[in-house]
């Protein structure tokens, strides 16, 4: 049974914590993770850039000139997307929908692959417990006697506490996210992650199935 070192809300280590093998000792696929990672960015994509065809610009009702005897190419339009503020032809549309489907199974298995891997890595901190008082200075004075400072850092609260909330967001590369939430896209995006006990035991209920 994998095992990671507590630490208490001062920075000290205090002992073990013994975590659940079916999601902290999980063999990583990287086919996996790289189809869940990309489906997660993929349904968090918004298609904003629109173009108009020929039909939909404005204007270009009459044929520029007469079909013969100017000497010019023949045109229709001045909306051809052969001229200038033309229509474009086959150009991005703001309808496209880029959803892909993510098997719950899989995406779980991706989840565990990614804990299994900070676990196994010494990336994954745990406190025994953690309050804060709202403000900065203590949760900063936190991070810093715990293992990675200065690194990417995910918080996984077990409850979305304000108070820790606040307390963490104007700390550089610090963020928090719910255990209940945490996806791929999360725990790769960060190098450390901080959790309490409670956290362990809410993600092992999550995962554990």
């Amino acid at each position: 049974m994998a095992k990671v070192k507590l630490y208490n809300q001062e920075g000290k280590e205090v002992g073990d914590l013994e975590l659940n093998d079916k999601v902290f000792g999980v063999k990583a696929k990287s086919s996996v993770l790289y189809q869940v990672y990309n489906a997660i960015m993929a349904n968090a994509r918004e298609p904003w850039a629109h173009t108009k065809n020929k039909g939909e610009v404005r204007g270009g009702g009459r044929k520029p000139w007469k079909q013969k005897g100017t000497g010019r190419a023949r045109h229709g339009s001045i909306r051809s997307p052969l001229w200038v503020g033309g229509g474009v032809t086959f150009g991005p549309l703001n309808v496209r929908n880029y959803k892909q489907k993510i098997n719950k199974k899989m995406n779980q298995t991706a989840v565990r692959m990614c804990l299994t891997d900070k676990a196994k890595n010494g990336l994954l901190v745990v406190l025994e417990d953690l309050q804060s008082d709202g403000k900065t200075s203590g949760m900063s004075k936190l991070r810093k006697s715990l293992p990675g400072f200065g690194k990417t850092t995910l918080l996984l609260a077990h409850v979305n506490d304000e108070k820790v909330n606040l307390a963490t967001r104007n700390i550089k590369r610090f963020d928090m996210q719910q255990a209940k939430d945490v996806n791929v896209v999360d725990l790769l995006h960060h190098q450390f992650v901080i959790t309490t006990k409670k956290g362990i035991e809410q993600l092992e209920k999550r995962l554990a199935k």
